[in-house]
């Protein structure tokens, strides 16, 4: 038997559920649009989170002489330092190297040095390299009208994927400055984190401890990743001075901010490689090759 409800006792409940509804709707509609707003941030975030559990204890540290905003102003400035300086004079020196190129094609006073001896007796492709070379050594004209179009794909290959390096170092780079101010409300976020853990797990003892076991595994993770990054850019930074090269720090500072961001270190070390061993005798070139390639990919044995 149906309840006896009258229409206008009804059209309150069905105003109340419209606007629930409505409500719900435009919560999910925030949600969305601002996950897609911090969607292309995300990395950064969690970089800034771990850099941010992993520089806390310095900061606890420098709290009790400077304070609390000043200790998390400073570890700020010198890591975005740390991180720009390298970058900036890389980028400035890559820029007058083109420039220098440039102007060398344009008059005529560019010199290539002539092809090693060993380069001739490779296998299948030495012939080869070796009549290209000698082409561009004698007649830089010919061979930009010859190999041109191959260069010019390279070129924008090249230039494509040092815009990705730069803006991903870059990236970084502002991952530090966020990390700053995560550093500078670093208690009043892991309250936060402890009382949400400990809503989830229904403990009270348990969102504290789960709390400090994440932040020490971050913490651990974040200086084993720095550690191999410093043996490693150790390693290739004695080959690189050992050899005389003119730009062997700015070079070692870069493999190092390489390592730190995981990309490998062998997109500096093998320019360097093919640089050397056309400029420098045979003997001591391959002995570098061979120590930079094995200090290359020492991450893959060094990690645990």
């Amino acid at each position: 038997m149906q309840p006896n409800v009258t229409i206008p006792e009804r059209a309150p409940s069905l105003l109340r559920m419209l606007d629930s509804v409505l409500q719900i709707g435009l919560v999910g509609l925030l949600i969305f649009a601002c996950s897609r707003i911090i969607l292309p941030f995300t990395g950064i975030l969690l970089w800034s989170v771990i850099l941010a559990v992993m520089l806390y204890p310095l900061h606890q540290r420098l709290v009790a002489r400077v304070g609390n905003r000043w200790s998390a102003t400073l570890i700020g400035l010198v890591s975005v330092a740390l991180m720009l300086v390298p970058l900036v004079m890389v980028v400035t020196s890559l820029g007058s190297s083109i420039l220098e190129f440039v102007s060398g094609l344009q008059d005529s006073s560019l010199t290539v040095p002539p092809p090693p001896p060993w380069l001739a007796d490779l296998p299948v492709v030495g012939q080869k390299l070796t009549e290209t070379w000698v082409l561009v050594e004698t007649n830089m004209p010919a061979a930009l009208a010859k190999y041109g179009k191959m260069l010019g794909g390279v070129a924008s290959w090249l230039a494509s994927f040092a815009g990705g390096l730069a803006a991903g170092q870059l990236s970084f780079v502002l991952s530090f400055a966020v990390a700053a101010v995560l550093i500078a409300y670093g208690e009043g976020a892991t309250e936060f984190a402890s009382r949400l853990l400990e809503r989830i797990t229904g403990s009270k003892a348990q969102g504290p401890r789960l709390v400090a076991m994440t932040a020490a595994t971050i913490r651990g993770v974040a200086v084993g990743v720095v550690g191999v990054a410093v043996i490693q850019s150790l390693l290739i930074g004695i080959g690189f001075f050992a050899i005389g090269l003119s730009s062997a720090g700015v070079l070692t500072l870069v493999v190092l901010l390489f390592a730190i961001v995981q990309v490998p270190a062998l997109l500096v070390t093998l320019p360097v490689i093919a640089y050397v061993l056309a400029t420098e005798a045979t003997t001591p070139a391959i002995i570098f090759s061979i120590w930079t390639v094995i200090a290359g990919l020492s991450d893959n044995f060094l990690k645990p």
